[in-house]
């Protein structure tokens, strides 16, 4: 007798199968040395990068922000330009910056005060660059036909 499986079903184990052949090109080093670059150099920051659970909370943000660029690089692969997709993820992208915000606005004790609009931008930034990485190295992937 065969079992009966749903399209959703599929969906979610082709997606799950897509989302771990990306992370497989990701590293700790990687993750560590991103979160230094955009964190360690700031001011606000550089005391609170210290606590391993700031870092791990970034980690989680940039995997989500790489897959999320992953999972629209499709639409490069057939030819729009990234400034024409980044728009269709705003919504979720906007969520994992406040995320990132939130947390360092939580465990900062309110030391950021005048600088919290930096902060902002800093957390804006690493979110996209995770975001255009995931993309670029998902369109390659969907140009080399791995997907």
């Amino acid at each position: 007798m065969n079992v009966v499986t749903t399209f959703v079903d599929k969906r979610k184990q082709k997606q799950v199968k897509y989302e771990r052949s990306m992370l497989r090109e990701l590293s700790i080093n990687i993750l560590q040395g991103r979160v230094k670059q955009y964190f360690g150099s700031s001011r606000l920051t550089s005391n609170l990068i210290m606590n391993s659970g700031i870092e791990e909370a970034c980690y989680d943000v940039a995997i989500e922000a790489y897959l999320l660029g992953a999972k629209f690089s499709r639409f490069g692969y057939f030819g729009e330009p990234i400034e024409a997709v980044k728009p269709r993820c705003e919504k979720e992208e906007r969520h994992l910056i406040d995320t990132l915000y939130n947390f360092f606005l939580f465990w900062g004790k309110g030391e950021e005060g005048v600088g919290s609009e930096e902060l902002y931008y800093l957390c804006e930034q690493y979110v996209d660059s995770w975001w255009r990485e995931g993309f670029m190295k998902g369109e390659k992937k969907y140009k080399l036909r791995l997907h």
